[in-house]
């Protein structure tokens, strides 16, 4: 490939949901950015509906606004747990990395491109297969959503 035609990637996206293979993703991130000199964002969607919410504190098992503001608070501490472990991972590397948590009440495949096309992102890397939880939530795997809808190149790391 000649280097003239070749794309530069300014700002790369790596969806995290704390699975070993969204680790992995991030470390290829990681490695890319290096080679590219560019951003990385690692981003958490938290997938919030109230159809789907319940919270074990709600003495009925019912939903209510502080319920799922619980949950939203559990959810984004437990990602602030990975996030950790990716800014070691960038400074490792001497790579700044950007952490974001958003939420969605309609598909997470969708929160994610939503956001790259949003942020302009040049690269979207990642996980082949996420945390078990998100397949209860939605039908299809969501690296596959992302490959097929994106607007940018994707790579799928396994």
């Amino acid at each position: 490939m000649n280097n003239t035609n070749h794309k530069r990637f300014t700002k790369i996206l790596v969806p995290i949901d704390g699975s070993a293979n969204s680790m992995k993703a991030i470390e290829y991130g990681i490695d890319i950015a290096q080679a590219y000199v560019c951003e990385v964002v690692a981003l958490h969607v938290l997938y919030s509906q109230s159809g789907f919410a319940f919270h074990s504190e709600t003495v009925t098992g019912t939903v209510t606004t502080s319920s799922l503001e619980d949950l939203n608070t559990e959810a984004k501490q437990e990602a602030e747990k990975w996030f950790g472990e990716v800014h070691k991972l960038g400074e490792k590397s001497n790579i700044k990395v950007k952490t974001e948590v958003v939420l969605t009440v309609i598909s997470i495949v969708e929160a994610i491109l939503s956001y790259a096309e949003k942020e302009r992102i040049d690269l979207i890397v990642v996980g082949s297969k996420g945390r078990s939880g998100w397949k209860k939530l939605i039908q299809g795997s969501v690296a596959s959503g992302i490959l097929t809808y994106a607007h940018c190149p994707v790579l799928i790391v396994k």
